[in-house]
């Protein structure tokens, strides 16, 4: 795909923001100060340099998408200062949680994006990004379900376009049809090589890995998770 296309929105696009159990006036309050501060304005045009994106200097910039209750992201964050985080989450309770955890420690190699994925994927440059972690996404089980997966043709062309060549694409999940789909999809699509080497190496955390609350309940469950890396060629 040519640098200045752009993939269609389709069904595989990473749906809008939603709300689980009622936010507490704290949380709203952390919520509504927090985008103020931290979230990405997308209907301005995007630097050219994602650094200058930061308050912090940082070398590197990696994104991550569907960030949960933001237990991965802080971790990351922190522990590295000198790289950009942008994190993706449309759940508005995840992104309270995670807006109140920065009031309280605040971060400013940290930006925030609460609505579709796919909107912001569009909206960074070309070869912009160092990395992208795909962590536990919705697995859809149902197969009548299965093309509202993130992992697909449309959006590994989007991946293929934001990141830089020898970066890196990274998905877990503990559902084995999941594994399996992303395995082969992006086989399929050709713009990332598997850097599993033997079966050990795909069933090991990444290095640095903090763990997540749903992590410990799958694997409570008796459901291994797997954890892949896939190098943009």
């Amino acid at each position: 795909m040519r640098d200045g296309d752009r993939p269609s929105r389709t069904t595989e696009a990473f749906f809008g923001r939603r709300r689980g159990k009622p936010v507490r006036p704290q949380q709203a309050a952390a919520l509504e100060g927090g985008l103020g501060k931290y979230r990405l304005d997308l209907t301005v045009g995007a630097p050219s340099d994602l650094r200058l994106l930061f308050e912090a200097e940082v070398s590197t910039v990696r994104l991550e998408i569907g960030f949960g209750g933001g237990e991965h992201l802080l971790h990351r964050a922190t522990e590295a200062p000198s790289t950009g985080f942008i994190g993706v989450e449309p759940f508005v309770n995840g992104m309270a949680k995670m807006m109140m955890a920065v009031a309280k420690a605040p971060l400013a190699n940290l930006r925030v994006f609460d609505d579709d994925a796919t909107q912001l994927l569009d909206w960074l440059p070309p070869a912009s990004l160092d990395g992208i972690d795909l962590l536990y996404p919705d697995p859809w089980p149902k197969k009548k379900h299965w093309k509202r997966r993130f992992v697909s043709p449309v959006n590994l062309d989007r991946f293929a376009r934001v990141l830089k060549p020898g970066s890196r694409f990274r998905f877990a999940s503990d559902i084995d049809t999941y594994v399996n789909w992303t395995l082969l999809h992006c086989r399929a699509h050709g713009a990332f090589a598997w850097q599993a080497r033997e079966a050990a190496d795909w069933h090991r955390p990444y290095d640095g890995w903090p763990g997540t609350r749903y992590e410990a309940k799958a694997i409570r469950e008796g459901r291994p998770p797997a954890y892949l890396t896939f190098v943009r060629t």
